[in-house]
């Protein structure tokens, strides 16, 4: 058990080294924080931090700096530096979210109402600034307290993307990120080799409030023309630091990973090259992270295997490979690319379970019975050879004709999978079925198409199965010791209350009434039962989501709300999700006997695999966005038929039924009459002609205008009388 010991050691310091940006930051903020009347030298700076490798001094020193500069910290005479911050204890600290021109909110956790802050009173602070803020005395704006930022804590970023405007004394950058509301000011000797109308990455130098309102930044790199495809993908995998490459020492690592198995490891594993093993994945898919098995039993039960690539074999802990991996902690998909989390030699290669290759795989193996009752369950290393590559859409030919190879398994897995869902529907599980789209991009990357995916039963098939997995192999390792363990859990919150209400208004604005009598999961199933198939159901199912709380990676084993799961975990993909390794490594530690870990470098890392999953989805939001705003730039001048899909008192926004886009009718652009937001309704209201757009209403809509840049989309009403 010694050298089990050593290894948790040596984890909890390579999360320092690797996390160098998140945690060091955190972790001297922390300091500051925590012992604001203390001075510390640069030395105990890097001891109390507890940053001890060259990399982690080096980013830490680098921040303390930037703190002395935004005037978080200050610098003695005798070089040491204490925190300025005051005392907060009559105040709040919270995260800005910029809603507009004019105001803010500030979010406080824990707080059960945001701060409404006006934008003069932001003290300079931006969207995703930590702010320290205090409450007006007796000032309200609507429901919410207003207050006013006494001190920015921290600053959320501090690079941005956007279009450069070169002029012969200076030049500003107009960021892209349409919650920065100032240009940036950039002097001559900083604009590099940038020109007029390219697209820059810029890091703020100088931050400004009250008069001087524009930050003073510096062109660090140049991105290309805007406009262009390349550009623009770029300038998102830059404006959500997204890795352009793989640094050279992970390639070379990668490469000197040997493309045959051992026999030596063949033989410690469970054998099933013998036995029916397909994959099922999209028609563009390369990194088959999954394989579904099929034996018929004796018992007149099934044998069905879920079998996984086995990353944690070929990627070792602490390694240059899983370093880039924590570091990366999810592939990226964008419209036109996966930036993934694995060097292609892993992802597409070694670990991916192609067709007709002998693999390596971790297993989760269960005896079913025909009504999908499942009486046994294995887990553990495997070998596996894949008889079949399927696409949904093969696999979904076979599910509706009865024929083709493999027709019969297909079919049994498909059964099994209804009643999988079956149990869990009647169990509370919640069924969200959003709209997402696909393009069809030209050799250019220019949209020539567009799409919504379509999810049938072979999608669902495969979905069951993975949930399965999931939800056995969490329930598993809770069990050994009743959740003692240190595990990796994915779990959802029980839906806040009053987002919940603010929901069910909305969904009655369209005409579809929620019961109070009935639990949460029961009404949203009714009212996606109910909205299926009609122009509301794509703007409903979203907000819906919006209204769930976010599922996240911990280490406590707290259940998982959607799904209806006391405990659940991520098992099903590590080729794409760190977490996963991570579930990996542990399950065979425990499956081994081993005792359980420190459970601290896990918290950390489930929390930084948490944020990076945000941070891809919404980068590949960004990237269906712009080429959304793309394919509507073409468009202009014909008429759409839409749905109202928000109304705000700034503008009207309609999602278009055809497309699956939503762009916005400005108030002021409704000439026609002096238009008055009724927040309590939903509506907008001629104040003359008594006029009115509601929530929910059917409309005709023209493309007027298109902005790549902000991605947005102008829209006008046409004979909507």
């Amino acid at each position: 058990m010694a050298k089990k010991k050593k290894d948790n050691r040596r984890k909890i310091n390579r999360t320092n080294k690797v996390l160098n940006i998140d945690a060091v930051r955190r972790q001297v903020a922390g300091l500051f924080d925590e012992n604001p009347a203390e001075a510390f030298t640069v030395k105990q700076i890097f001891s109390k931090a507890g940053l001890r490798d060259k990399l982690a001094k080096k980013e830490g020193l680098n921040f303390v700096l930037d703190l002395e500069q935004e005037g978080t910290v200050e610098q003695l005479r005798n070089g040491s530096f204490r925190s300025r911050k005051t005392n907060t204890a009559s105040g709040l600290e919270g995260v800005v979210d910029h809603v507009n021109r004019r105001f803010a909110y500030v979010i406080c956790e824990g707080e059960e109402e945001d701060i409404w802050v006006k934008t003069d009173d932001l003290k300079g602070a931006i969207n995703g600034d930590r702010v320290a803020v205090r409450i007006k005395s007796g000032g309200r704006q609507g429901n919410r307290p207003e207050g006013v930022v006494t001190k920015i804590v921290s600053r959320g970023r501090t690079e941005f993307v956007g279009k450069i405007e070169v002029l012969p004394k200076y030049a500003f950058v107009v960021p892209d990120f349409r919650k920065i509301y100032n240009d940036i000011f950039i002097y001559p000797e900083k604009i590099g080799k940038a020109k007029t109308n390219d697209k820059v990455l810029v890091k703020i130098k100088e931050w400004h409030g009250g008069k001087q309102k524009n930050p003073v930044g510096q062109v660090v790199e140049v991105l290309g023309q805007a406009g262009d495809h390349e550009t623009e993908i770029h300038s998102i995998m830059a404006e959500f630091e997204l890795p352009f490459r793989f640094p050279k020492n992970v390639e070379a690592a990668a490469d000197k990973i040997p493309v045959e198995v051992p026999k030596e490891e063949i033989k410690k594993r469970r054998d099933v090259r013998d036995v029916t093993t397909f994959t099922i994945d999209p028609d563009d898919a390369k990194d088959f992270d999954d394989a579904i098995s099929v034996e018929y039993l004796k018992n007149g039960n099934y044998e069905i295997g879920v079998h996984i690539a086995d990353v944690s074999y070929y990627v070792e802990e602490d390694g240059i490979l899983d370093d880039e991996a924590v570091n990366r902690a999810t592939s990226v998909y964008l419209v036109d690319r996966t930036i993934p989390m694995l060097p292609e030699k892993l992802s597409n290669g070694l670990c991916s379970l192609r067709p007709n290759e002998e693999k390596l795989t971790f297993s989760a193996m269960f005896e079913i019975t025909p009504k999908a009752e499942i009486k046994n369950q294995w887990f553990g290393r495997t070998v596996t050879y894949s008889d079949r590559r399927f696409t949904y859409e093969e696999a979904q030919e076979r599910i509706e004709s009865g024929e083709g190879d493999f027709q019969e398994e297909i079919n049994l897995l498909n059964g099994l999978a209804h009643q999988l869902k079956d149990k869990r529907f009647k169990k509370g599980a919640i069924g969200f079925e959003t709209v997402e789209v696909k393009f069809k991009l030209d050799e250019t990357g220019k949209p020539i198409g567009l799409f919504p995916k379509e999810r049938k039963d072979a999608h669902k098939l495969v979905e069951e199965f993975m949930l399965l997995a999931n939800k056995k192999v969490a329930e598993f390792v809770f069990n050994k010791h009743k959740g003692e363990d240190t595990f990796v859990y994915r779990t959802h919150d029980d839906p806040n209350p009053e987002k919940l209400e603010t929901f069910s208004k909305f969904a009655a604005k369209f005409g579809h009434r929620m019961n109070p009598g009935k639990d949460v999961a029961d009404n949203l199933n009714t009212l996606m039962d109910d909205i299926h198939g009609k122009p509301e159901q794509n703007v409903l199912e979203s907000l819906a989501i919006r209204t769930m709380s976010k599922a996240v990676y911990t280490t406590e084993p707290k259940g998982h709300f959607g799904l209806a799961f006391p405990h659940y975990t991520h098992f099903t993909s590590p080729i794409r999700r760190y977490p996963d390794v991570m579930v990996h490594r542990l399950l065979q530690h425990y499956l081994d006997g081993g005792k359980s870990p420190k459970v601290d470098p896990y918290n950390e890392l489930c929390r930084h695999s948490s944020e990076r999953e945000k941070r891809a989805a919404d980068a590949e939001r960004a990237s269906i966005k712009y080429k959304q705003v793309e394919f509507m730039s073409m468009a202009e001048n014909r008429p759409f038929a839409g749905i109202i899909s928000g109304v705000t008192e700034w503008g009207i926004f309609v999602e278009i039924t055809e497309t699956k886009c939503e762009g916005m009718i400005r108030t002021s652009a409704m000439t026609d009459d002096f238009y008055e937001f009724d927040e309590k309704n939903f509506r907008m209201i001629g104040k003359r002609n008594k006029r009115m757009f509601t929530l929910g209403d059917e409309v005709t809509v023209m493309v007027v205008d298109t902005d790549i840049d902000r991605r947005t989309i102008d829209l006008e009403f046409v004979n909507n009388d």
